[in-house]
């Protein structure tokens, strides 16, 4: 047996629909509500929920998006109104537990469903443009309090009021939040640590050529830049 973390308050889904402030596309499925009774987990997400921008959201690293009632709670104190569950588009709104404190690899049996932690949210223009708050990417950014995407390793059904269970903690004491701090920070020397993680999403590879890329030019001469 794992150990009990919290519970799931709310399962949140979500169809795409068309919105004119949403970017290129001009669609988006941000706008996640509380489901009632069971609901179905499969490997690309919850049943009923959708993603608008696929080449950015969703596929297995990004199945399932878990986000800190107590995260909700703080922001709406300070935004001075009130944050519905679901609000940031988490499709688990959980109390509780804590969701920034993951490792990565972490795992979550939730209802008849296993979890893996993968990766944190990345802010994006749709999100600010959803809450209508200047500023927001910045501001959601500098705080780090991201939230954790979720791979599904077992299919399964999970509810509201379902304990939270963690049945593995990896040896390597790396949060998700940490990594979102090192590639905000540049540090690729914890970055490169994450690459060694096994079953580590393909995403931190990404994040850590970019700061690589990011740190070669500042230390090319400036003659050489374009």
């Amino acid at each position: 047996m794992g150990e009990t973390s919290g519970t799931v308050q709310s399962v949140n889904t979500g169809r795409a629909g068309d919105a004119s402030w949403a970017g290129g596309k001009r669609r988006t499925a941000i706008d996640k509500r509380p489901a009632e009774g069971p609901v179905r987990v499969a490997a690309l997400g919850l049943a009923g929920d959708e993603q608008a921008d696929r080449a950015n959201h969703g596929g297995p690293d990004q199945a399932v998006y878990a986000f800190a009632r107590e995260d909700l709670d703080s922001w709406s104190q300070r935004l001075g109104r009130p944050l519905r569950d679901g609000a940031f588009g988490e499709n688990l709104t959980t109390a509780g537990t804590d969701v920034n404190g993951a490792l990565i690899g972490e795992m979550w049996r939730i209802g008849s469903a296993l979890f893996e932690a993968v990766l944190p949210r990345t802010p994006c223009a749709v999100f600010q443009a959803w809450l209508a708050e200047q500023g927001w990417v910045a501001r959601f950014t500098q705080e780090a309090r991201t939230g954790v995407y979720l791979r599904v390793l077992e299919e399964g059904e999970v509810r509201a009021g379902d304990p939270v269970e963690i049945v593995h903690r990896p040896g390597h004491g790396i949060t998700v939040m940490a990594g979102f701090r090192a590639g905000l920070d540049r540090d690729i020397g914890l970055l490169h640590r994450i690459l060694a993680v096994p079953g580590r999403s393909e995403k931190w590879a990404e994040l850590a050529a970019k700061v690589e890329r990011n740190l070669e030019r500042e230390r090319e001469p400036a003659a050489r830049r374009p």
